[in-house]
């Protein structure tokens, strides 16, 4: 098949066999990429503060990942773990039983997807208490499979004529201190938003027939809100009290991106189930899910699990993230990323008064724009002017949030200053621009 030298003739390609469903944000169709930098199949280069949505935390085509990958594809690229069993996908069980927060003994399995994962973790939780119900929040996403679809809360476009749901999940309004859903301001609310979960088990599902209240550290897609520490402590106790599991999905927070490893860390919580998935193979399709050994090891043989599931290519590229985290100090150049964002995006909210909030863990950070401060109108319009612009000055940012109005950074924690200095200033440029 003849290589394409444009990025019109592939997109001629794509309109006519891809299905126009599996949408992109651009038309600058990749040829490769390193570090923090992608290039596309014309030699144009764009700094990347997207990360494949949170996926390359460690960069782009990180040698140590290249070679693992290389390696293990010259010994065998598949057997099925449940047929023929091999050691990486044990000793990265064991690294992630060790890096998910709290002292409880764990146990790890592993399949292909954040997804998957979700869905994983729904059937374990539901196995080990023996009840059906699940709790997700407002502004939550979880994937698009049946069950993550169900529990994701954005309709437009994730699940817009695309049901029925699945059974037996109950939804409740989120920490979003910048817009609370009770109309109360931190801290004097003493975090009743927590407390609602009471009210959630009263007039909404009984704990009696709720198995587990899932919940992400700091929201991806509902806009990088992340609550005050003691909500999780809260949510934790009443968990705990009605003998309900918290799940903790960390499919976007986890492997670095907030400056510890597992975002739950910040709040000192050791959730009962946690799900893992994007940085943790570096780009590879692998997600597992981290439990307290007595929880996991409840479901029978044979109960969980997949055909790819831990597939030996991805857990050697996993292993290599570790020895990456480890060997070049990543969570500590994660946190002085993330002061110097939060400093950088600070002096630009007083620059520009369409940015009506700076909010995040470390450098898992987000900017949300609005037209209003004080109507905290959502600027959704700006917010796609403003991805346009950097994009077309060699600069990939991504918007999300409720309303589209929420610009998030996730680029490689290996990203130089030279090149988070020059993305900055396109980004400082375009705010420049869209305020005009």
């Amino acid at each position: 098949m003849d290589s394409f030298t444009t990025n019109a003739a592939i997109k001629e390609v794509r309109d006519k066999y891809m299905a126009k469903g599996t949408a992109s944000g651009t038309d600058a169709y990749v040829s490769h990429a390193k570090g923090a930098v992608i290039t596309d199949v014309e030699g144009n280069e764009y700094i990347d503060f997207a990360g494949g949505i949170a996926v390359m935390n460690v960069g782009h085509s990180h040698p140590k990942v290249v070679k693992a990958i290389q390696d293990q594809a010259e010994k065998f690229t598949h057997t099925c773990f449940m047929v023929s069993p091999y050691d990486s996908a044990v000793k990265l069980s064991q690294k992630l039983c060790e890096a998910v927060p709290g002292d409880s003994p764990k146990a790890a399995m592993f399949v292909n997807s954040g997804a998957e994962a979700v869905e994983n973790a729904v059937k374990i939780a539901r196995y080990y208490t023996q009840k059906q119900g699940i709790i997700a929040f407002d502004g939550a996403f979880h994937g698009r499979t049946l069950m993550g679809m169900t529990l994701t809360s954005k309709v437009k476009p994730y699940k817009f004529g695309l049901g029925p749901f699945a059974p037996e999940v109950y939804r409740m309004p989120f920490a979003n201190c910048y817009r609370c859903p009770f109309n109360q301001e931190y801290p004097g609310c003493k975090v009743q938003c927590a407390d609602h979960l009471e009210h959630i088990f009263i007039n909404t599902v009984a704990a009696e027939q709720t198995a587990a209240v899932l919940v992400e550290p700091v929201q991806g897609e509902g806009g990088f809100i992340a609550p005050p520490k003691e909500y999780f402590q809260k949510l934790k106790a009443i968990c705990e009290k009605n003998n309900v599991l918290l799940i903790a999905d960390e499919i976007q927070s986890g492997m670095g991106r907030t400056g510890h490893m597992f975002a739950m860390e910040h709040y000192g919580i050791e959730a009962d189930i946690t799900t893992v998935a994007k940085s943790l193979a570096a780009g590879m399709p692998l997600s597992a899910v981290v439990g307290k050994k007595e929880i996991m090891d409840a479901v029978h043989p044979s109960g969980i699990g997949g055909t790819y599931g831990g597939n030996p290519i991805c857990c050697e590229a996993g292993l290599a993230v570790f020895d990456i985290f480890e060997s070049e100090n990543l969570l500590e150049k994660a946190v002085e990323l993330g002061v110097t964002l939060d400093n950088r995006f600070k002096r630009l909210q007083e620059k520009f008064s369409i940015i009506g909030d700076v909010r995040g863990l470390g450098p898992m950070i987000a900017m949300e724009l609005v037209k209003d401060r004080q109507e905290k109108t959502p600027a959704a319009d700006e917010t796609k002017a403003l991805v346009k612009y950097c994009l077309e000055r060699g600069l990939l940012i991504l918007a999300c949030g409720t309303y589209g109005n929420v610009i998030r950074f996730l680029m490689p924690l290996v990203i130089t200053d030279e090149q988070l200095n020059q993305g900055l200033e396109i980004l400082e440029d375009g705010f420049a621009a869209i305020c005009q």
